[in-house]
């Protein structure tokens, strides 16, 4: 799945491709990819204009003339292309918005997951999922005393927390498991039993993480492509995920991979050491 850096990605590329394009028409492939009535969605579109494309946590947030935003959820397997509109349409391709210069923006998925939402601008706190976000992983935004606060409300482990969107917007699988290994803190760790100390090197720690894989232009494991179709780079620069079986390059003890919350997750058993024997993976 797309995490922060990668929709980020997708976010700047968009701009240059689809900003100040007029939509002629719509066509809507897979039905379930809107939520609400796919001929409304359709019809209201028809005549406005891209104005700028903005992201809050893993959502796209394109806004349009007349006061419409269109947000958009790629989930896991979720792109956009813009192309000709005399190229040839693939299988995987769900939703066309036709410009009138003669080039679409082409929504794909293999799996089907994504999601599109259609809202008057100034209502995306009305959006199940973005009305409960937590804040950006940002300095201006993310607040060590407010992180606290929060992970003091979970008893359950660290990962899963981490990946409460309602903790902290934007962090996935992938950069959870790196800024656990950064922090030299074990995953299955309780929320609620991290130090100040923990806090303030894990928030920070997110915080520039995050800023670098942006930087690269995300990871790509498997399928990522930014909105021009590159794949990013920040993959590279992994230090714990995917990497089980091979040595920490911090201290040469072997990477290990465990479930946690039915994900895999990936560690140091010597760097990151869990205090006592209180686990919960739940």
């Amino acid at each position: 799945m797309p995490e922060l850096p990668e929709v980020e990605t997708v976010r700047q590329g968009l701009r240059g491709l689809i900003l100040n394009k007029t939509i002629a028409n719509v066509e809507v492939r897979w039905g379930k990819i809107i939520n609400g009535d796919s001929a409304k969605f359709t019809n209201d579109l028809v005549g406005e204009t891209f104005k700028e494309v903005d992201r809050r946590g893993k959502y796209l947030l394109f806004r349009l003339s007349d006061d419409l935003t269109l947000v958009s959820h790629l989930r896991m397997e979720g792109k956009y292309r813009v192309t000709p509109q005399a190229q040839e349409v693939t299988k995987h391709t769900h939703v066309i918005f036709n410009f009138t210069d003669g080039t679409a923006l082409r929504y794909l998925d293999t799996r089907k997951f994504g999601r599109m939402t259609l809202i008057k601008t100034g209502t995306e706190n009305q959006v199940g999922g973005l009305k409960t976000l937590g804040p950006e992983p940002t300095a201006a935004d993310f607040q060590v005393a407010d992180f606290a606060q929060r992970l003091r409300r979970h008893k359950k482990a660290i990962k899963p927390t981490l990946l409460d969107q309602n903790v902290v917007a934007g962090l996935g699988n992938i950069y959870a498991d790196e800024v656990l290994w950064l922090s030299e803190i074990h995953p299955l760790q309780p929320a609620n039993t991290l130090s100040p100390a923990q806090i303030q090197v894990l928030h920070d720690n997110i915080i520039l993480e995050l800023t670098k894989a942006i930087q690269a232009k995300g990871t790509t494991i498997r399928s990522y492509t930014d909105a021009y179709g590159a794949t990013g780079g920040f993959q590279l620069s992994l230090h714990v995920y995917g990497r089980e079986g091979e040595p920490c390059e911090r201290c040469g003890v072997t990477i290990e991979k465990i479930k946690v919350a039915q994900r895999g997750t990936h560690f140091c058993p010597h760097c990151q050491i869990l205090p006592g024997s209180q686990v919960s993976a739940s």
